[in-house]
């Protein structure tokens, strides 16, 4: 309780000494203009967030370059609706993102609107912990099903990673450095263990565009499991190296061509299991993606064909406690997808056709001391034809339907819909109102793991089917004040879910319903305040419904008091959430284990000079070092300490 009335505390000073020392200044404010903010993930092209009744939140360039030193894990945990299990955790720990009660196998991650997944995993989630943010422009989250528009996977959101594009000019480029600590509550000593560099070089030269970045990312201090005696663990190590180059090449003002490639690996160290040391197992992750987008843009209209290739490899050594040995795993797994796509105005009626069709094919090809899955029996192929129509009227209101048909070579056809209205109730210098109400399907394919596993694979799998109804409003007053309130339902069938009768992967349900506020406040010229609050209610039908908080609360400072200085406190309240304890790790066999909610506040600083071609920046995180389990038996980061240094030339 302390802790908390401190974290308030310094919020509230803050706030109180800012407003005491200058008043409001209507010309020099930051504007609220969300609303005319444009997106592309809500129908694949550009399209005013005012006109969509999906919600969409769009982190920008100016949040990335605030959020400096931070990763892409660590800034999503900060958007309403969305938890990162183990966020806090070693670097080497993957990482689970709940989307309003949902798991990571419901979130389907974009990158330049090409899906990624990892087909050799389970349930074939992408790690987030392969993307490099300062190879990133932007991130736009579009919450709800939608799978009308982007298949398989997108149940409870997408998150649709935008890659930084070339500079207009011949040539241009940036190098950041950081050093930080990576210690727990408990334990200090790390050193400048946290060490991030990357440098970027793009341009133009006529008629071609590039951009190439490298980065590279090493942490090291602490371990990954968390010791429940007085014995010391070993460190447990990440290393990460990202390389991104992308070439373009615009014929005239009708046809461009762009093409991609992208190489990331990560090694690492990682632990026996929940407070269980080990010294000898070690892991590595690679992927490479390679694709081409051509463009030809026509009267009213415009196509394009996003072709990509992706290959992920993971590799691990992991020791057998039972037989004594080292035991090598391999995983691999490939995809192909095609994605042709046409937009069309109908500019006289105010109506925007989207027609598509996709293919995909992917192969997972597994070998473990336990089983083996061959590419040529596990793989895959769809051919979905999609259609959208958009219709934006004179009078505020904008409507949106859509159907996809996923036609699958294992278990048939699959149908999904969906539909969206928005409306600009009020409209005005001083306030705009903008209520939206939306009703999607999505579906979620069983992955090549849960078909084709000799162990626990079900060949009569359902793809998992989820139901989205959502309702709210965004309104804005001046240019002070925005809130967004908006309720949703999430309904799930055939969910798949892991059986412990009778060992295979089989079908159940789940529902989930809840609400999400966001508000930002800025009530003088150089102080933002943002806040968000998310409840989630679920149903506990599946028995590995772990760690997914009922309640989150996210508020957040930004002072630009001084020239070209930015200082900002972040403050999160998790509440409760629950872990079954299904084989008694814990002491509670088949039981639920109930773990505190916990608060966490960081600060962040950058400073500006030679006309922002240098900017310093700094972070502490945690800085009340409150100690507290995010998944238990694994450690969670205390109190540390970042600096860095962005050059721009």
């Amino acid at each position: 309780m302390k802790k908390q009335l401190l974290i308030v505390g310094v919020l509230a000073c803050s706030l109180v000494s800012t407003n005491l020392s200058a008043q409001k200044n209507k010309t020099q404010k930051e504007k609220i203009e969300t609303l005319n903010e444009v997106v592309v993930t809500a129908t694949k092209f550009n399209l005013k967030k005012e006109n969509t009744g999906k919600v969409i939140h769009k982190i920008t360039q100016a949040d990335l370059k605030q959020n400096a030193g931070k990763t892409v894990i660590e800034i999503l945990n900060t958007i309403a609706g969305i938890d990162v299990r183990g966020v806090n955790s070693n670097a080497s720990e993957p990482r689970g993102i709940n989307i309003r009660g949902g798991r990571t196998r419901q979130v389907l991650v974009l990158i330049d609107g090409v899906p990624v997944t990892d087909q050799s995993a389970i349930n074939q989630e992408f790690d987030l912990r392969l993307l490099a943010v300062n190879q990133i422009e932007s991130i736009e989250i579009l919450k709800g099903a939608s799978s009308t528009l982007y298949g398989s996977g997108a149940a409870t959101a997408v998150i649709n990673v935008i890659l930084k594009k070339a500079s207009k000019d011949k040539i241009s480029g940036s190098f950041e450095t950081s050093v930080g600590t990576n210690n727990t509550a408990n334990e200090t000593g790390s050193g400048l263990s946290d060490k991030n560099q990357n440098v970027t070089v793009n341009g133009t030269l006529g008629k071609v565009n590039f951009l190439g970045s490298f980065s590279l990312t090493g942490v090291d201090g602490m371990s990954s499991a968390k010791s429940n005696t007085a014995s010391k663990f070993e460190n447990d190590a990440f290393y990460s190296k990202n390389g991104l180059l992308k070439l373009g090449y615009k014929l005239n003002e009708n046809f461009s061509v762009e093409t991609f490639l992208n190489y990331d690996e990560f090694n690492y160290d990682f632990d026996g299991g929940a407070s269980l040391d080990s010294d000898v197992n070690k892991g590595n992750q690679e992927q490479f993606r390679v694709g081409f987008k051509p463009t030809y843009s026509y009267k009213n209209g415009l196509i394009y064909l996003l072709a990509s290739a992706n290959v992920v490899e993971r590799d691990l050594k992991q020791f057998n406690s039972f037989a004594g040995t080292l035991d090598s795993y391999e995983f691999v797994g490939r995809s192909v997808n095609l994605d042709l796509v046409n937009k069309y105005d109908f500019k006289e009626n105010n109506i925007q056709l989207i027609i598509g069709v996709n293919y995909q094919i992917h192969s997972n090809n597994t070998v473990t001391p336990f089983a083996l899955i061959e590419k040529g029996v596990a793989n895959f192929n769809t051919v979905d034809p999609y259609a959208s129509v958009v219709y934006i009227s004179d009078y505020g209101l904008s409507v949106n339907v859509g159907g996809r048909l996923n036609i699958h070579n294992v278990y048939g056809n699959h149908f999904v819909y969906d539909g969206n209205l928005a409306y600009s109730a009020l409209k005005s210098e001083d306030i705009s109102v903008k209520l939206l109400t939306s009703y999607s399907t999505a579906f979620i394919a069983p992955s090549l793991y849960q078909l084709y596993d000799g162990f626990s694979g079900n060949l009569d799998l359902k793809p998992e089917s989820n139901k989205t109804f959502e309702a709210g409003f965004d309104a804005t007053y001046q240019d002070w004040l925005q809130l967004d309130v908006v309720y949703f339902s999430r309904k799930e069938e055939d969910a798949i879910i892991y059986s412990n009768t009778t060992y295979k992967y089989a079908n159940g349900s789940s529902d989930a319903n809840g609400f999400e506020v966001n508000t930002k406040i800025i009530p003088t010229d150089f102080l933002a305040i943002n806040a968000s609050y998310t409840y989630v209610d679920k149903d506990n039908l599946e028995d590995f419904n772990d760690y997914i908080p009922a309640n989150k609360f996210v508020a957040g400072l930004d002072i630009t008091a001084l020239e070209n200085a930015y200082f900002n406190f972040t403050y999160r309240s998790v509440g409760e959430r629950t872990y079954f304890d299904r084989y008694g790790s814990f002491g509670n066999f088949g039981g639920d284990i109930i773990l505190p909610s916990y608060q966490v506040l960081d600060f962040a600083v950058n400073y500006k000079v030679l006309n922002e071609t240098v900017t310093f920046f700094g972070a502490v995180t945690n800085i009340l070092n409150e100690d507290y389990d995010d998944i238990l038996g694994y450690s969670t980061r205390g109190r540390n300490f970042k600096v860095g240094l962005r050059l721009q030339f």
